[in-house]
Order: structure tokens, then sequence, then C-alpha cells
């Protein structure tokens, strides 16, 4: 045997190994890039985001913009997961609060949020008050539901005001995937129709998926050209457009009080959903089907 034969014999099982330790290294590199990545990991640091913009859609509820920690970076969050949001008060009081990102969980550089403003609310009014580059605390994430395509073939959305973000937040992820087919209906409750947040975001997606989700608009107080529902979600409209009581379906259910009350009963804590009450109930729904966020 030649010398170049056998160097050659014994070169590439060599440069073989030499490129299954390079892939390997490339796969190991890639898995902490990503994972370094990612604003948030779980790890129970607060992290001081910059508030980047923000504008009013209502009268009383701002869209904001805050800036990850890198134009690289995404926020680390899945769908449906919100993070925790703080500020401390000139006495030295921590005020926390949860919120759900209304962007879309691999946006790079920033995070959004749309965050009502209430009278009482202490961290609503703290952070409607916020000029461009003032900072945030926030920690996370907190997976309320982990959504996986397909999961059920048809999930129902039940919400009023801004508990519109993280039925948002399943309605968004689901649509933008091509291989989940989950069906969607969404139920959304709002004082009036200037109330309706993320209206041309949630018309846009009914638009271009109309075999897969239907939008079900109600307001108290409509104007002269509202085509929507007027009034509260009620248990007859609701038996006639909920799908039965099946392992094939799933109820999500997000809003203040009177609506949790009305329709599925409250949670009892964030770690225990509570038993189903109201309208929900009445209806034949019970654990297995409704999930509180």
């Amino acid at each position: 045997m030649s010398l170049a034969r056998a160097s050659s014999k014994y070169l590439f099982p060599a440069v073989g190994a030499v490129g299954a330790i390079g892939l390997g290294w490339h796969f190991y590199s890639s898995r902490i890039y990503n994972d370094t990545a990612k604003t948030f990991k779980d790890n129970g640091e607060w992290i001081d985001l910059k508030l980047k913009d923000s504008w009013n859609i209502s009268a009383n509820t701002k869209h904001y913009v805050f800036e990850l920690n890198s134009p690289e970076d995404v926020s680390g969050l899945v769908t449906a997961s919100c993070l925790l949001a703080k500020y401390v008060t000139p006495k030295g009081n921590n005020v926390i609060r949860p919120y759900t990102p209304v962007s879309d969980v691999n946006q790079k550089g920033t995070i959004e949020f749309i965050i009502k403003t209430y009278p009482e609310g202490k961290f609503s009014k703290y952070v409607y008050d916020l000029k461009p580059n003032d900072t945030v605390s926030f920690k996370g994430p907190i997976v309320k539901w982990k959504w996986e395509p397909n999961q059920f073939k048809h999930i129902s959305l039940i919400g009023g005001g801004s508990g519109i973000t993280p039925l948002y937040q399943l309605l968004h992820e689901i649509t933008k995937n091509p291989e989940d087919n989950t069906k969607v209906d969404l139920f959304y409750g709002s004082l009036s129709t200037q109330d309706i947040l993320m209206k041309k975001e949630l018309d846009k997606i009914a638009a271009e998926h109309k075999d897969q989700v239907n939008i079900h608009y109600f307001v108290d107080k409509s104007s002269d050209d509202w085509t929507g529902h007027t009034g509260h979600i009620t248990k007859d409209f609701l038996k006639e457009n909920l799908p039965a009581p099946s392992a094939d379906a799933k109820i999500f259910v997000c809003g203040p009080p009177p609506l949790y009350k009305a329709i599925s009963g409250p949670k009892n804590s964030p770690t225990d959903q509570g038993e189903v009450t109201g309208a929900l109930a009445d209806l034949g729904y019970s654990k297995e089907h409704v999930f509180k966020f």
C-alpha cells in the first residue's frame, strides 16, 4: 500500500471526527448563544428595561414599547406567559403587577404591552407618566398556559377590557403558524366602541383567517354605525356559539372581576383555578374545559 493511499485511509476518519467535533461545538455554541439571546431566563432576576415609546390607544389605555437587553435579544417568553413589573414608591414600598405582552414572542429588540390606567391603579398611573428612556423592572417569564399547535380542535376566548392581552397572545400564536389548524372563537366585551382594544389587529387576523377565526364584539354603549352586539356576553349567546363540552375543545377566560363572576367564576389563587361557576357551569362546562388567566 502506498503512503498516499495509507494516509488517505486514515485521514478521512480523522477529518470526519474533527468535522463531528466542529458540528458539535457549533450546535453547543448555538445553544449557548440562543440561551444568552433571551432577556428573561426565569432565574428570579429583576431586569430594568428602558421605555422606547408609548402612545394612547383609548381614553384610558396606552401601548408601551420597552427595549430588551440587546437589539438581538428575544424576550424569552412563550405563549401564553406574562412578566411581573415592579416599581418602588417614594416610601420604599414595592408595587408589583403581572402584565402580558402583545408582541410576538420571537420579536427581537423590544417587547410591547397594552396597559389600562385605573383611577386607583398605583402601577398603571406610574407607568402612564413615564417618558422615553425611563425604566421599569421586570421579572419572568411566568407561563400561564403552554400552547402547543393543534392542542385542541377548537378554542373559545372570552374576555373583557384589557383582559384581551393573553387571549390575543393565543390568537396571534395560532394564526401565525400555518401548521396550526385550531379553530378560534373570540367573544370580547368592551364599554364602548372606542374602548375596543387592538381592534385593528383583531380585524386583520379575522380577515386573513376567515375559515379559522370568528370574532364576536360586545359593547355596553353602541354608536349609530355599530354592527356588532350591544350588551353583555350572555349565557344564551354562548349556548348558541360554543362547542359542546369535550376533550377536543377549551375555553380561555380573562377580564375584570364582574366578567369572571358572570361567565366562569374567579380563580382561587394563581395556582388554583377553582371550580367553574356562572354561565359556563350552567351550560355544563367544568374545570377540565375552562382555563382562567
